[in-house]
């Protein structure tokens, strides 16, 4: 993959320092990386899950921490106890640490994760505070007294 120079956007986008931000610092996440392998599932229209194929691993040997819109999964294959050298004639089940970061959305938090079946599920949920939401605003004569803008889709108690 090319490296990209974000350089000219510092210098033309006056205000948009984050987003230029984000996209320096997605195109760093993953680089070439492909394990372990993830889906991505829309759950409902703010709901999301994450998959990642953990095979190996148990409870205690992964890791998950969320910090400033960044999500790390990191997996840390413990040493075998019983003190003895395997030997293999053929390995093809990697027992090997990674480090997946996934980058959040504002508004984006982790609900949940469960390990089942080799397959580590993290739940997300986009909560967007009310000052956030769409609001209705009423139109009105001007001989009327200005009303609050209302919630799509409430009814207010009047």
């Amino acid at each position: 993959m090319s490296t990209i120079d974000l350089t000219p956007l510092y210098r033309t986008m006056v205000g948009f320092d984050r987003m230029a931000n984000l996209i320096d610092s997605a195109s760093r996440l993953d680089g070439a990386q492909g394990y372990p392998p993830y889906n991505i599932e829309r759950v409902a229209d703010d709901a999301f899950a994450i998959e990642i194929a953990v095979a190996g691993f148990a409870e205690d040997e992964l890791d998950i921490e969320t910090n400033e819109n960044l999500l790390t999964v990191a997996g840390k294959k413990a040493a075998s106890g019983d003190g003895e050298e395997r030997q293999y004639l053929h390995r093809g089940i990697a027992e090997r640490g990674f480090l997946r970061r996934f980058q959040l959305a504002d508004h984006v938090i982790v609900t949940g994760a469960s390990l089942q079946n080799g397959l580590l599920r993290v739940e997300l949920l986009r909560e967007l505070p009310e000052a956030k939401k769409p609001r209705k605003i009423e139109i009105g004569s001007s001989g009327q007294p200005k009303s609050k803008p209302k919630l799509i889709g409430k009814q207010s108690a009047a």
